[in-house]
């Protein structure tokens, strides 16, 4: 069992950045693909970005593509979700997970040991 813990939220200015970090404890980390997720209230949990085992390859929602990137330190046992050009539609809660299915990257379905979210507000 991997258990993960984000840090890094706040309160930032539309144009702003947060670095988020996903801490984790447990198995092998580097054996998983990590994701990124948020929730904004009222609103369904939403795919924002995802890194494969080794860092070799990564995803993004094409609502921040080009304004985060996901990274991570295997050594370290992290993954970081760099959020530049944060916009208000950013706030929200964001949590990372552990892909264990095969369901498709970005479908909340295939992760499992979800940490308990950082909260992002964006203010205009």
């Amino acid at each position: 069992q991997v258990q993960l813990v984000e840090s890094g939220g706040g309160l930032v200015q539309a144009g702003g950045s947060l670095r988020l970090s996903c801490a984790a404890s447990g198995r092998t980390f580097s054996s998983y693909d990590i994701g990124w997720f948020r929730q904004a209230p009222g609103k369904e949990r939403e795919f924002v970005a995802a890194i494969m085992l080794f860092g070799r390859s990564t995803r993004y929602a094409d609502s921040v593509k080009g304004r985060f990137t996901i990274s991570r330190d295997n050594a370290k046992n992290t993954v970081y979700l760099q959020m530049n050009s944060l916009k208000p539609e950013d706030t929200a809660v964001y949590y990372c997970a552990v892909r264990i299915g095969v369901q498709a990257i970005s479908d909340s379905r295939s992760y499992d040991s979800w940490g308990q979210g950082t909260q992002v507000t964006v203010s205009s």
